[in-house]
């Protein structure tokens, strides 16, 4: 039987917490996240050696005897509730959390795994960003000791210095992304602050570091539960800012909060942002638990966030743009940013539907 997970903050996470976002507030508010988009750089790269380096936040999954932090994903959960509070251009998540689980499930992968670790390099597993766990994925081709083929829909790999490629021969490369014969093109994404890439691979030289089944599945499952605390930051803002907006803009003389059909609204949506935050970390607990004792419960607590996690998000941003009268649609409104980013989460690592019907095997109830 698995313990009683804990659903609520420590001391370390709430100072962990205001650490993140006091950082976040001097160096990644909404007029510069912005102006990023519009440049050739999306990615904050100051910012991200700020939180990776600075803070040590890059290496917080990783063991200390390993040149980590030796946090868990607890702690890890935090920090992307406030990325996504600030729809942060930082490749946090796909580097910092699903590259390093993807290594940790590897037995060569010790180099590059420190190397993330410590900031020195950025780390994007080579899988499309909308698969999720235990589902196929496509792999390169090995022959000769290069790999071969073209992979798309790489989260953040136009700012990695490895890319870790799954390969048809059942292992997991190591690749240098400035390496003779691999070429990264950036593809049009939805979500600005996290572009999409396709990877090409043509003769490119690799190092096996473990087998891809396991290291990929244990990737994703990571990412995808840990997606639902930046959906839940985001969520959060959204209603912070929606319910901060309709307390000052007046109509008929009276604050258009006031109003009893959008007090109901604005109620109904903090019941499912409530109802998320308690999804999102139940995952991020068992996630960290003792994978002995947690058994196939971080499984399905993963598969019940990312169910349920989407659909709050895209409700919650909708839902800001909609109640600050249209004007979150302007590009000098930051709401854009936060639906965007919630319409592109809701179908990474999983959509809400692959995500059901992976928590129906687990808890046989198998469809007739």
């Amino acid at each position: 039987m698995s313990a009683q997970p804990d659903l609520l903050y420590s001391e370390e996470e709430e100072a962990l917490r205001a650490a993140v976002r006091d950082l976040l507030t001097d160096h990644c508010d909404a007029a510069r996240v912005i102006s990023r988009t519009e440049s050739d750089a999306p990615h904050d790269l100051s910012l991200w050696k700020a939180l990776a380096d600075g803070m040590g936040l890059a290496g917080l999954l990783v063991p200390e005897d390993r040149g980590g932090q030796g946090a868990t994903h607890r702690e890890a959960a935090v920090v992307l509730e406030e990325l996504g509070r600030a729809v942060a251009p930082v490749p946090y998540l796909t580097s910092a959390v699903v590259a390093t689980e993807a290594l940790l499930a590897c037995a060569d992968g010790g180099e590059v795994l420190a190397s993330l670790a410590s900031a020195r390099r950025i780390g994007a597993l080579a899988v499309p960003l909308h698969t999720a766990p235990g589902a196929f994925f496509p792999a390169a081709r090995a022959a000769d000791g290069v790999l071969h083929g073209e992979l798309t829909g790489i989260a953040d790999a136009d700012a990695a210095d490895v890319l870790l490629v799954p390969a048809d021969d059942g292992g997991l490369y190591a690749v240098e992304a400035d390496a003779v014969g691999v070429t990264v093109t950036g593809q049009t994404s939805l979500d600005l602050t996290r572009p999409l890439a396709r990877v090409v691979l043509d003769g490119a030289p690799g190092r096996r570091v473990g087998d891809a089944g396991p290291a990929v599945r244990r990737a994703l499952r990571a990412g995808a539960g840990l997606l639902a605390s930046e959906q839940l930051g985001l969520a959060e803002w959204s209603l912070a800012e929606t319910v901060r907006y309709l307390k000052d803009r007046r109509q008929f003389n009276r604050p258009v909060g006031g109003f009893q059909a959008l007090k109901h609204r604005l109620a109904q949506l903090w019941l499912e942002v409530v109802n998320l935050r308690a999804a999102a970390r139940n995952a991020a607990d068992a996630l960290a638990a003792d994978p002995a004792v947690a058994g196939d419960d971080a499984d399905a607590a993963v598969a019940v966030a990312q169910a349920y996690a989407g659909q709050v998000a895209v409700r919650a941003a909708e839902e800001a743009l909609q109640l600050h009268g249209g004007i979150g649609m302007t590009w000098e409104h930051p709401v854009h940013l936060y639906l965007k980013r919630a319409k592109a989460d809701s179908i990474a690592y999983g959509t809400a539907g692959a995500h059901r019907e992976a928590l129906a095997g687990l808890v046989d109830l198998q469809a007739p």
